[in-house]
């Protein structure tokens, strides 16, 4: 529909590592949100760098993972120093970001017409 979200990055190592990218609209259009994860968890890319952007909504809420949940063990947060969040981007903040990403997670809020 109106919404999009594209994710860039650069990566060194890793074979044949299999991600999975889910967009969805919350029922009453008002929220839209983004996920990019590996299923397996932890990823063992060397990420150089990353930008998440969504198109049509402003974000609300993002969050970066060195490590995504996976059987027992939990989502391992990034430090909030190594990633910034803007209106519409996500992105690796050079200098601080360690280079590791499993999962990034995005909700945006969508535009409305007010009456």
């Amino acid at each position: 529909g109106d919404y999009g979200c594209t994710f860039t990055y650069s990566a060194q190592g890793g074979t044949n590592e299999q991600w999975q990218m889910n967009v969805g609209v919350s029922e009453d259009n008002g929220l839209f949100s983004c996920s990019i994860w590996r299923p397996q968890g932890k990823s063992y890319l060397f990420f150089t760098q990353f930008k998440a952007e969504v198109k049509g909504a402003k974000i609300e809420y993002a969050m970066a993972y060195s490590q995504a949940a996976v059987g027992a063990q939990s989502d391992i947060p990034l430090k909030q120093e190594e990633f910034e969040i803007a209106e519409t981007t996500v992105s690796h903040r050079e200098g601080k970001f360690r280079f590791e990403l499993s999962k990034l997670m995005i909700v945006a809020k969508t535009p409305r017409d007010e009456l």
